[in-house]
C-alpha cells in the first residue's frame, strides 16, 4: 500500500477528517447519493452557502464549511457521466481529484475522504474510476503536499475490495508474476 492512502468500508459522513469531498452535480444544491447524503448530515447552512457559488462545472471544485459534518470542510466535486469514454470521462475524472487535493490543499487540509466519485447514478465504470482516483492521489501523496492522509470511503465491499486491490498495486513489494 503506498503510505497514506487507505480504504475503508464506512460513511463517509461519519469521519472526522479536515475535509470530505462530495460527488455533486454542477448545481451543488444537492441531489441522490452522497450528495444527498452528505447535504442531509450537514444540514440546510450547507445548501444555504451553496447557493452562494454560482454552481460548479464538470472537472472543477468548490469548497464550503462542513456545518454539522465532524469534517470542517466539504469539497464540491462534479464528476462526469459515462459516455463510453469517448467525452473526456477520463480526463474529467482526474481532474475532479486533482482540483479536489488543490483546495485542501489551499486551505491545509492534512486529511481528506473521498467517496467513489462518478460510480452512482452518473455510471462510471467502477474499476475503470478506481484506477485514476488511486493515481491521481498517489500521485499527490508522492508530491509530498498536504493533505498527507487520503482515505478513499467506501459504500459496500465490492468498493472496498477494488480500491484495496489497486492499493496493494501500488506496493513496491507486490511480488511479480
Amino acid at each position: 500500500m503506498c503510505d497514506g492512502l487507505s480504504a475503508h468500508h464506512v460513511d463517509i459522513v461519519t469521519l472526522k477528517v479536515d475535509a470530505i469531498v462530495n460527488a455533486g452535480n454542477t448545481t451543488l444544491l444537492g441531489g441522490g447519493g452522497v450528495d444527498g447524503a452528505i447535504h442531509r448530515a450537514a444540514g440546510p447552512e450547507l445548501l444555504a452557502e451553496c447557493r452562494t457559488l454560482g454552481g460548479c462545472p464538470t472537472g472543477q471544485a468548490k469548497i464550503t464549511r462542513g456545518y454539522r459534518l465532524p469534517a470542517k470542510h466539504v469539497i464540491h466535486t462534479v464528476g462526469p457521466v459515462w459516455n463510453g469514454g469517448r467525452r473526456g470521462e477520463p480526463a474529467l475524472l482526474a481532474s475532479c481529484y486533482r482540483e479536489s487535493l488543490r483546495l485542501a490543499r489551499q486551505y491545509a487540509a492534512r486529511t481528506v475522504a473521498f467517496p467513489a466519485i462518478s460510480c452512482g447514478v452518473y455510471g462510471y465504470p467502477l474499476a475503470a474510476a478506481v484506477k485514476i482516483a488511486v493515481g491521481e492521489c498517489a500521485a499527490f501523496i508522492a508530491s509530498g503536499a498536504i493533505p498527507t492522509q487520503i482515505i478513499f470511503a467506501c459504500f459496500d465491499k465490492t468498493v472496498l475490495n477494488l480500491y484495496n486491490a489497486e492499493l496493494a498495486s501500488l506496493s513496491p513489494t507486490k511480488r511479480a508474476e
